[in-house]
C-alpha cells in the first residue's frame, strides 16, 4: 500500500479564507485527491483567519499531520496596501540607477500618482554602471561613488532601496546590480536593497517601478509572512511553507518577504489553476502539448478558456497548454503606477448573476442587460428571492433552465422580456469567449463562479463545456497545486550557431533553474518560449525567454524540519502580529498636485487652449492630447509616446512659464533658421537606456556650429507621428526658442528621407548622430538620401542603437514652402477628440472624423500577426477578422462608430507593415490571392483599440477588438516626386497608390481657432 502525502492550500479573499487539502498521491482519482476544504471569515490581522481554515482542514480530514508536505499561501495583503496608498505599510524608497549618463530625462517615480510618490519618494541618485543591449558596459561601478551615494541615503532617513541597472535583465550573471548591493550593505548592512533584474524585464521605467513598489512593501512583507510562520507553529506543521505568485507557481516564504510585488495577483491565479486541475484539464491537454511558441501553433491541441461568472461580472481567461493562465502583455497597472511583471490577462465583463435587467428602446432588441447588478445582495433585490429587481437570474429561472427561489414570481415576466434578455446574455458571452480566442483550435470553456447557471445550453464557438467538481475550493485547490517554475530571458547572438541550438541551451537552462528550486526533474517541461528578432541589427541576434514549471518534489522521506526553524524572532507562541504602525495617512493626491493624466482634472468642453498674440503656450493638458494625437498619426510607426510625453511633462514642470510655446509656421521669416532633432534608433533601446536628455541639444548646437549658426530663431519636428511628435520640445525649452507647428511628414516614416524637405531636393546632410555620453558622429555630405540613411543606421548601432538625429537647418522660406502644416494642432485636436469620446462614451470614430476627413476602412478582431526583420526594420502582416454581432458592446453610448460606420465586409482585411502600416487589403481568406487594396501610403492608416487608443505595429496581437481607420496624405505627398519615396513604390510594392475617397482638408490651426489677441 502506497504512502500517502498532503498538500494544504490557502487563498485569502476579502471576504472569505478558503483551505483546501489534497492527497497528492491521489491525483488521479476521481475527487482528485481533494480531501476537504472549508472557508472561515478573512480576518483583520489575515494570520487568525489562515489557521482557522487551516485548522479545519486539518480535523475533517483526520490526516497524519507529518505527512504534509507543505502550506501554500495566497494573499491579497501587500497589493491591497499599495491601492489604498496606506503609509502605515509602506516605506520611502531611495531608487539608485546604474546608467552612467543616461536615463534622467525621465527621473524615478515620473508617471506616479501624486499620492502615492509622496508617501514613497525617497530620492533618485545615478551612478555609473549599466550595460548595452549588446552587452557592452556603458560605464564600469565606481565602488567610491556607492559609498558615497549610500552614507547620503542612510543621513535622508531612508532604508528601502530600488537598484537598477540599465539593461540589467540582460546580465546574465546578474554582476552590477549585485556587486553594487554588496558594496552598499558593506557600508550600511540594514538597508533593504531590490535588485530590478530580479522583478521584471527590460522596459526600464516600468520595471524601475515594480522595483519600487516591491521596495516599499518590505517591512510589510516580513511581518506578514512572519505571522505565517507563528501560525504554522501553533498548527504544529513544520513542512515548508510558500506563497503562490501571479503566474500560478510558488516561492517559499523567505523569498516572498523580499519579493512581496511577486504574489499581487495570486489570487486570480489560484483559482483559474484550481479550476483546471479539478476539471483535469491538466491530464487531458498537457501532454499533448507543453510549449506555446510565439511563432508555434498545433491547431490541433483545443484551447482552454476559464469563465468565472460570479454576481456582477464574467471574467474569463485562456489557459496555456501548460496549465498556466496566458499572461498580459506590455505592462500593467497596480495602484495606478505602470509595472512590468507577470499578471494574468483577464478580460471582464459587466455580466453576472445579479446583473440587472431593463427595457431599453435606444436597442434594436429592446432589452439591457447589466453592466448594473445587485452584487451580493441578490437574495434580497432579486425577483425570484422576493425583491423587486429583475437580474439575470430571473430570466435563467423563468426559463426552467435553474432551479432556485420561487418561480411563481417571475411567470409575469412577459415572455418576449425573457427571450430577449437570454438572447442578449448568450450573445455577451459568446462574445467575450470568443475574444479570448487565440487561434482556431476547438475551444474548450471551463465554468465556474456562483453565476454559471446564466450557462444553460451550448455557446456558439464552444466545442465543449466543463464545471469542475469541489468549485467552491478552486482557489485553494489552485494554492496547494501550486508549481516551481524557472526562467531564462537572454541576449543571443547567433555567431555561427543556428537557432534551435541556442533554444535547446535555453531550454535546459530554465529546466536546470526549475530543479534547482526544487521542481521534480522527470515533470520540469517548458510553458513557454518567446523569440524576439532586434530591429536594426545585422548580427542576428534574438531575445530568448523561456519558463520551466514542474511539480514539487516528494521527499524519499517525511520531512525532519524542526519547529524552532519556524520559529519567527524567538517569538512562536505570540498570539498577536505585530501592529501598523501608528500615524500615517492615506496618500490621496489634492486637486490642485499635478498628475499624470491632466486630462482628467478639466473640463474638456469648456476647455480653451492658452493662445496670446499669435503663440500657442502649452499646458499639462496639451501634452496629454497632443500625445494622443501623435500616436494617431504614427500609422503604427514613430515609438509609443508615454515616455516622450513624460519627458516633455517633465521639461513643462521644471521650467519658468511660458516656455514651451509654438507658433504658425506663417510668422516664420523667409531667413530665419529652423533647427531639428528626434530620436533615432530602435524602441527595443530607447525604451530601457532612456535618454539622458543632453542628445539632442548637443546634436543640434553641433550641427549649427558646422553651418556657421549662432543661433537659430525655432525648432520643427521630423515626424509628428508617435513618440517623436513630442521629441522637440524639451529641447525648446532649454534653448527657450518656439517650435513650429508642424513637421516633415505630416505623420510617421521608417526612415530619415521620408522627409517633405528630401522629396523636393533639400539635402538633410550635415546630419548629425548624438548620444548621452557626448559621442557625435557628423555625415557632412552623401550622393543619395538613401545611403544617408544607411551611414547613420551602421553609426546608431555603434551607438548602442538609442541616439538623437539632428538634420541641417533650414531657412524659414522653406518651411513654409514644403512642410506639412498645422500638424500639432491637428494631433490637439484628434486628441482632445477621443479623450471627450471616451470620457462621454460616444463613438471615438466618429469624433476623429469631425476633425479630420476620413474613412473607417474596417472593424473587427485580430486573428493573426506575423513579424520578421528584415534590413534592420520591423516588418510583418497584420489579419482582422470581421467581428461577430456578439462581440460588439452595443449598449448606448458604447458603439464605437455611430454614423461611420461602414456596411459589413465578410472578407477578411490584411495589412502588411514595415514599422507603419503600408497598405490594407480586402479578401476571403487574408491572403494576397485575390486581394482588393483599399488604400495605400502615402495616406494615413491606423488602428485604434476599443477605446481609441492607438495600436502601434509593436502592440498587436491576437484578438484585440480593432477600428481601421484612414486619412489623406497631405498634397505635398501626392505628387510624382512624393508618392516615388511615400507611396506603395518607395517601400518595393507593385501596386497603384489607392488613396481614400476623401479628399486632404488641412488640419486647423489652434493659433488660429483660440488666438485672443
Amino acid at each position: 500500500m502506497s504512502m500517502s502525502f498532503f498538500r494544504i492550500g490557502v487563498d485569502v479573499g476579502g471576504t472569505n479564507t478558503d483551505a483546501a487539502i489534497l492527497d497528492v498521491t491521489a491525483a488521479d482519482s476521481p475527487g482528485r485527491g481533494v480531501l476537504a476544504s472549508h472557508k472561515a471569515p478573512t480576518t483583520v490581522d489575515i494570520t487568525s483567519g489562515i489557521e482557522a481554515a487551516i485548522r479545519a482542514v486539518l480535523t475533517k480530514s483526520g490526516v497524519n499531520q507529518r505527512r504534509v508536505l507543505s502550506v501554500t499561501v495566497g494573499t491579497t495583503h501587500f497589493i491591497n496596501a499599495l491601492v489604498e496608498a496606506d503609509a502605515r505599510r509602506l516605506d520611502r524608497v531611495a531608487v539608485v540607477r546604474l546608467c552612467g549618463p543616461f536615463t534622467r530625462q525621465i527621473p524615478p517615480f515620473s508617471d506616479f500618482p501624486v499620492g502615492l510618490r509622496r508617501i514613497l519618494d525617497g530620492g533618485a541618485y545615478y551612478l555609473d554602471g549599466g550595460f548595452e543591449i549588446d552587452g557592452r558596459e556603458i560605464l564600469p561601478l565606481n565602488p567610491t561613488q556607492i559609498q558615497s551615494v549610500t552614507r547620503d541615503i542612510v543621513a535622508s532617513g531612508v532604508s528601502s532601496v530600488a537598484l537598477v541597472g540599465v539593461f540589467s535583465p540582460l546580465d546574465h550573471q546578474g554582476l552590477q546590480e549585485e556587486t553594487c548591493r554588496k558594496l552598499m550593505l558593506q557600508e550600511t548592512p540594514g538597508l533593504r536593497i531590490v535588485c530590478s533584474r530580479d522583478i521584471g524585464p527590460t522596459g526600464l521605467l516600468e520595471r524601475e517601478n515594480a522595483t519600487i513598489l516591491n521596495a516599499s512593501i518590505l517591512r510589510t512583507g516580513a511581518q506578514v509572512t512572519g505571522g505565517f510562520k507563528r501560525a504554522m507553529v501553533r498548527l504544529s506543521l513544520s513542512c515548508p511553507l510558500y506563497l503562490s505568485q501571479n503566474d500560478g507557481t510558488l516561492i517559499d516564504a523567505d523569498t516572498a518577504a523580499r519579493f512581496p510585488i511577486k504574489t499581487f495577483a495570486s489570487g486570480p491565479t489560484n483559482s483559474l489553476t484550481g479550476a483546471a486541475f479539478l476539471a483535469g484539464i491538466d491530464r487531458k491537454t498537457q501532454n499533448d502539448a507543453a510549449v506555446v511558441d510565439s511563432d508555434e501553433e498545433d491547431s490541433a491541441v483545443p484551447q482552454v478558456l476559464v469563465v468565472d461568472i460570479g454576481g456582477t461580472t464574467t471574467d474569463v481567461c485562456a489557459l496555456l497548454p501548460s496549465g498556466f493562465p496566458r499572461q498580459a502583455p506590455g505592462f500593467v497597472e497596480v495602484g495606478g503606477v505602470r509595472t512590468a511583471f507577470s499578471m494574468p490577462e483577464v478580460v471582464s465583463i459587466g455580466l453576472g448573476g445579479g446583473s440587472k435587467v431593463k427595457l431599453c428602446d435606444q436597442l434594436s432588441d429592446g432589452v439591457m442587460v447589466g453592466p448594473e447588478s445587485v452584487g451580493h445582495r441578490i437574495q434580497e433585490e432579486a425577483r425570484v428571492f422576493g425583491g423587486s429587481t429583475v437580474t439575470a437570474t430571473d430570466i435563467m429561472v423563468a426559463l426552467g433552465k435553474a432551479q432556485l427561489g420561487d418561480v411563481e414570481i417571475v411567470r409575469d415576466i412577459p415572455q418576449a422580456t425573457v427571450a430577449r434578455a437570454h438572447q442578449k446574455i448568450k450573445q455577451s458571452l459568446e462574445g467575450v469567449i470568443e475574444r479570448m480566442r487565440v487561434s482556431s483550435a476547438p475551444v474548450h470553456v471551463l465554468l465556474v463562479g456562483g453565476g454559471s447557471l446564466l450557462v444553460a445550453e451550448n455557446l456558439r464557438g464552444v466545442d465543449k463545456c466543463i464545471r469542475p467538481i469541489h468549485e467552491g475550493a478552486a482557489n485553494a485547490v489552485g494554492a496547494a497545486i501550486a508549481k516551481v517554475s524557472g526562467e531564462v530571458d537572454s541576449i543571443e547572438i547567433p555567431a555561427g550557431r543556428d537557432e534551435k541550438t541556442i533554444v535547446d541551451a535555453a531550454r535546459q537552462s530554465a529546466i536546470e533553474a526549475a530543479v534547482a528550486k526544487g521542481a521534480r526533474r522527470d515533470d520540469a517541461k517548458i510553458a513557454e518560449i518567446t523569440k524576439t528578432p532586434l530591429q536594426y541589427v545585422d548580427n542576428g541576434a534574438m531575445r530568448i525567454q523561456v519558463r520551466a514549471v514542474g511539480s514539487l518534489a516528494i521527499p524519499e522521506s517525511l520531512p525532519s524540519r524542526s519547529m524552532e526553524s519556524l520559529v519567527v524572532d524567538g517569538k512562536a507562541d505570540r498570539e498577536q502580529e505585530e501592529e501598523d504602525e501608528p500615524g500615517g495617512e492615506v496618500g490621496l493626491p489634492d486637486a490642485q498636485e499635478p498628475t499624470v493624466r491632466p486630462c482628467l482634472n478639466i473640463d474638456l468642453d469648456s476647455y480653451y487652449p492658452d493662445v496670446r498674440g499669435g503663440v500657442w503656450y502649452v499646458s499639462e493638458a496639451d501634452l496629454e492630447m497632443i500625445s494622443t494625437g501623435c500616436g494617431i498619426l504614427g500609422t503604427g510607426g514613430g515609438g509609443p509616446t508615454h515616455h516622450e510625453f513624460l519627458k516633455s511633462l517633465h521639461a513643462l514642470r521644471t521650467s519658468r512659464p511660458g516656455k514651451l510655446r509654438i507658433i504658425s509656421p506663417k510668422v516664420l521669416r523667409d531667413n530665419d533658421i529652423v533647427s531639428f532633432g528626434s530620436w533615432y534608433g530602435s524602441p527595443s533601446v530607447i525604451n530601457e537606456r532612456i535618454a539622458g536628455g543632453n542628445e539632442i541639444i548637443e546634436g543640434i548646437e553641433a550641427v549649427n556650429k558646422i553651418r556657421g549658426n549662432k543661433s537659430f530663431n525655432a525648432l520643427l519636428l521630423d515626424e509628428v507621428g508617435g513618440g517623436n511628435g513630442l521629441s522637440i520640445f524639451p529641447p525648446a525649452v532649454h534653448f527657450d526658442v518656439p517650435v513650429v507647428d508642424g513637421d516633415s511628414m505630416g505623420r510617421a516614416y521608417p526612415t530619415m528621407y521620408h522627409s517633405t524637405f528630401s522629396v523636393y531636393g533639400h539635402s538633410l546632410a550635415p546630419c548629425v548622430l548624438s548620444d548621452a555620453r557626448g559621442n557625435i558622429s557628423v555625415v557632412m555630405k552623401t550622393d543619395t538620401p538613401a545611403r544617408l540613411e544607411r551611414i547613420l543606421r551602421t553609426t546608431a548601432i555603434e551607438l548602442g542603437l538609442g541616439c538623437a538625429v539632428c538634420a541641417k537647418p533650414l531657412a524659414g522660406s522653406v518651411i513654409k514652402e514644403y512642410a506639412v502644416p498645422n500638424t500639432i494642432s491637428q494631433a490637439w485636436f484628434l486628441g482632445k477628440a477621443v479623450h471627450l469620446a471616451r470620457r462621454k462614451k460616444t463613438s471615438h470614430v466618429d469624433a476623429i472624423f469631425a476633425e479630420a476627413a476620413g474613412t473607417l476602412l474596417y472593424d473587427g478582431k485580430i486573428v493573426d500577426v506575423q513579424r520578421y526583420i528584415e534590413g534592420g526594420y520591423t516588418m510583418g502582416t497584420v489579419i482582422i477578422a470581421p467581428a461577430d454581432d456578439g462581440e460588439v458592446d452595443s449598449s448606448p453610448g458604447r458603439s464605437r462608430f455611430g454614423a461611420s460606420a461602414p456596411p459589413r465586409d465578410r472578407r477578411r482585411m490584411r495589412i502588411p507593415f514595415q514599422n507603419e502600416y503600408l497598405y490594407a487589403a480586402l479578401s476571403a481568406d487574408g491572403s494576397e490571392a485575390g486581394q482588393e487594396v483599399v488604400c495605400t501610403v502615402p495616406d494615413l492608416i491606423s488602428i485604434l483599440g476599443q477605446d481609441g487608443e492607438p495600436i502601434g505595429s509593436q502592440d498587436l496581437r491576437y484578438g484585440l477588438q480593432v477600428d481601421v481607420i484612414a486619412l489623406p496624405a497631405h498634397p505635398l505627398w501626392k505628387s510624382a516626386a512624393g508618392l516615388k519615396v511615400g507611396g506603395p513604390e518607395g517601400f518595393g510594392l507593385s501596386m497603384p497608390f489607392v488613396g481614400v475617397s476623401e479628399s486632404f482638408t488641412e488640419s486647423r490651426s489652434v493659433i488660429d481657432v483660440f488666438n485672443v489677441g
